[in-house]
C-alpha cells in the first residue's frame, strides 16, 4: 500500500506559516529547539499505542504507524546531518527518498511499540544535540543536493516544521498546539 509521494519543496515554510498546520517555524526561538523536538517522542508513544495505529483511514494517506517509523527515521537522519554540520564546513547532505525507504522498511508491518521506542530514543537524542548547540554554532551550513542552504537555526526549524506538520496529518491538534505555544 502506497501513500501520494510528497514532492513539494518545503522550504518555504521558513519564510511564512505553514497554511495547512498552522506552524510558523520561522518565529520558533532556537534555543527552544531541542525542547520541543524532545517533546515530541512523548507524543508519538502515546499516539503508537493506539490500537488503530496500523491502520490507514485511507489509502492513499499513511497510517499513523507508518507516519511513526517516518519521523523516527528523520530524527535519526536529522541527529546524523547535525553532528555533520557541527563537523563539516558546509556540509553537504546525502540524497533521501522517504517513500523509499518506507516501502523498503515495510513502514506498515513494522511493531508500533518498538517503533515507539526507537522514536521517543531519537528525539531524546536529537533533542540534547540541538540543546548544545551554542553561540556562532547557529551560523553553521549544510546544504542539500537540490541548493537549498540551511543554518543550524533553519535546519532545526524546518525539521520541527515536519515534526508538527505530521502530528496535524494524524489528528493530534493538542500535540501540535502546545509546540505552537512554545513560541
Amino acid at each position: 500500500m502506497e501513500g501520494e509521494p510528497d514532492a513539494k519543496d518545503w522550504t518555504w515554510v521558513l519564510s511564512r506559516s505553514c497554511g495547512e498546520c498552522g506552524f510558523n517555524a520561522s518565529t520558533f526561538p532556537k534555543d527552544r529547539l531541542g525542547t520541543a523536538i524532545a517533546s515530541m517522542g512523548p507524543r508519538w508513544e502515546t499516539l503508537l499505542g493506539h490500537k488503530n495505529s496500523p491502520h490507514r483511514v485511507s489509502p492513499k494517506r499513511w497510517s499513523i504507524l507508518e507516519y511513526g517509523c517516518h519521523i523516527r527515521d528523520v530524527l535519526v537522519l536529522y541527529d546524523e546531518r547535525l553532528s555533520l554540520m557541527l563537523t563539516v564546513e558546509n556540509a553537504g547532505f546525502q540524497n533521501w527518498d522517504q517513500d523509499l525507504t518506507a516501502r523498503e522498511q515495510r513502514y506498515d508491518l513494522q511493531d508500533p511499540m518498538v517503533v515507539a521506542r526507537q522514536l521517543v530514543s531519537a528525539a531524546t537524542q536529537l533533542g540534547q544535540h540541538f540543546g548544545e548547540v551554542t553561540g556562532e554554532q547557529w551560523e553553521r551550513t549544510g546544504h542539500r543536493s537540490d541548493g537549498a542552504v540551511f543554518t543550524m537555526q533553519t535546519f532545526g526549524q524546518y525539521l520541527l516544521h515536519d515534526l508538527v506538520h505530521h502530528l496535524v496529518d494524524v489528528g493530534d491538534l493538542e500535540g501540535a498546539r502546545s509546540v505552537l505555544d512554545m513560541v
